[in-house]
């Protein structure tokens, strides 16, 4: 049986078709992956199916019945639950409240209460989803806060649950335990629809695969008779290696040194707690860790933007107190780059045209001078796009107008350009689609090679095991230990859950 069919789909926001005569079936009690490059029309296209937009054109079937769904709360009632890649808590409230909340059960609240928690708790034993409904989300681990989520729908009587990038933020032992909840919800009949750019998640959970690539549908097929490189090929149109040429690393001497490194934000909390590690040349420092546990404050106090509260930092042969108040030209001109977590916030002026980002930090240097000619400042940038395969190509366009994949090259292309000799880089590939990630990881391991030292921070663990030569692993704002990039998952999970491996 389908348990929900999309015939002719079809959304445009302007001059921008987003969705394009998309014809989609999943089967009832199956998981079902959507994969697809950045702006492919997937996120659209589940929003369509939730409520929050309604199509230009095409059909809507839930379980062979023709229906429309303008809201959010006529999919509920058609059975049809989403967990965002943003969880939607409040996180003083505690996790019966959140799952009720809007469904309290009429004026008398207690009376509500007490049969949500019966119901709830029926539920958990079920699908096997553990956790104290009694204690404030915003206290709960995220693995806990998504199930939650995934609980708060099945609350709802959703029979359909689409979950969007919903590994993002878990450790590899929180991962595979929400895979074991699908396979579970599987098991009752339940329907997944999972959005990931994980094609090995696919790979492993998923029963069926669709393939978006600008906004249409490339194609559907049975997960057990394709690839992840047969899938990456339909996602980018063309062949893209996910094998790194990686010569063995040949450190040199220490380029960068942190010793007893405390932050303790304006709340009172310690954010930073006796953070201390070296970088040599020629090596790719990875540090790994569920996103919020200090990897930020780490980027951002070493690249001067923030002061410690105590703390010693060594670039070469100069040594620079973390505590006394500093700002990141300094640190750019002791020969430190940076490529900030969020490009957005801190990495480029998105109004502003390409050619004027390419300088952005940079102007008050040599050909990076803000008094260049406007003419030369073009054609500096139109050299750095084509060597860095900025997509379209031109300097004048502005940055606002550029995906996310190709703002993220422009940023790395300015900090590589400066030629630094310690780079810190921080989620490198966050929310950028696989060619981009290709072309971004290449780079880096050219930078490497030519004896840069490179600090990268990224919760995408394949990642920092493709990249690093060493991992440091963080938790609560500590350094739990240093892994191998080829450790075990159980082990690089214990330590990302702040655990010592015995």
């Amino acid at each position: 049986m389908i348990a929900l069919e999309l015939i002719g789909i079809s959304k445009a926001f302007g001059p921008v078709q987003a969705n394009h005569d998309i014809h989609l079936s999943v089967r009832q009690g199956s998981i079902h992956g959507i994969v697809g490059e950045n702006g492919a029309g997937k996120s659209t296209l589940m929003s369509i199916i939730y409520g929050f937009y309604e199509a230009d054109s095409g059909q809507i079937r839930v379980n062979n019945q023709d229906v429309t769904i303008r809201t959010s709360a006529q999919a509920i009632d058609l059975g049809i639950g989403m967990v965002h890649q943003h969880f939607m808590l409040v996180e003083p409230l505690n996790a019966l409240e959140n799952i009720v909340l809007g469904m309290e059960g009429g004026a008398t609240l207690k009376h509500g209460l007490t049969h949500a928690r019966q119901k709830l708790m029926e539920l958990q034993r079920e699908y096997g989803l553990n956790f104290d409904l009694n204690v404030p989300v915003g206290q709960l681990p995220i693995g806990s806060q998504q199930r939650v989520e995934i609980l708060k729908a099945l609350y709802r009587d959703a029979d359909t649950l689409i979950l969007d990038e919903p590994t993002g933020v878990l450790t590899p032992e929180e991962a595979d335990q929400l895979f074991r909840v699908l396979e579970k919800l599987k098991s009752q009949g339940k329907t997944v629809i999972l959005i990931t750019h994980k094609l090995r998640e696919i790979m492993a959970i998923t029963d069926r695969v669709s393939v978006m690539r600008r906004g249409t549908m490339v194609e559907t097929l049975d997960t057990a008779n394709t690839s992840t490189d047969h899938l990456a090929e339909l996602m980018v149109g063309r062949d893209v290696s996910f094998r790194l040429d990686k010569a063995a690393c040949q450190p040199g001497a220490v380029k960068l040194s942190v010793q007893g490194l405390n932050y303790i934000d304006d709340s009172g909390v310690a954010r930073l707690k006796d953070v201390g590690f070296e970088l040599k040349a020629g090596e790719i420092l990875g540090v790994a860790g569920v996103s919020g546990n200090g990897q930020s404050e780490l980027l951002e106090i070493l690249g001067g933007m923030y002061t410690a509260s105590s703390g010693q930092l060594t670039l070469g042969d100069k040594t620079i107190d973390l505590a006394e108040r500093s700002n990141p030209t300094r640190r750019r001109e002791k020969g430190l780059g940076h490529v900030p977590e969020d490009r957005h916030r801190t990495g480029l002026v998105t109004p502003f045209e390409a050619n004027e980002n390419t300088i952005l930090g940079y102007h008050h240097r040599g050909e990076s001078s803000a008094f260049i000619r406007r003419s030369k400042l073009v054609e500096l940038t139109a050299d750095q796009m084509e060597r860095y395969d900025v997509r379209p190509p031109n300097p004048k366009l502005k940055t606002a107008n550029f995906s996310g994949g190709n703002q993220q090259k422009l940023v790395i292309a300015r900090e590589i350009e400066q030629n630094p000799d310690v780079l810190m880089v921080g989620q490198p590939t966050r929310g950028v689609d696989i060619g981009a990630i290709e072309a971004i990881h290449t780079r880096l391991l050219e930078l490497r090679a030519r004896g840069k030292a490179i600090l990268l921070v990224s919760v995408e663990l394949d990642e920092i095991r493709a990249l690093a030569d060493r991992v440091l692993v963080m938790y609560d704002g500590q350094i739990m230990g240093e892994a191998r990039p080829d450790a075990s998952d159980a082990e690089m999970g214990q330590l990302m859950a702040g655990v010592i491996p015995a």
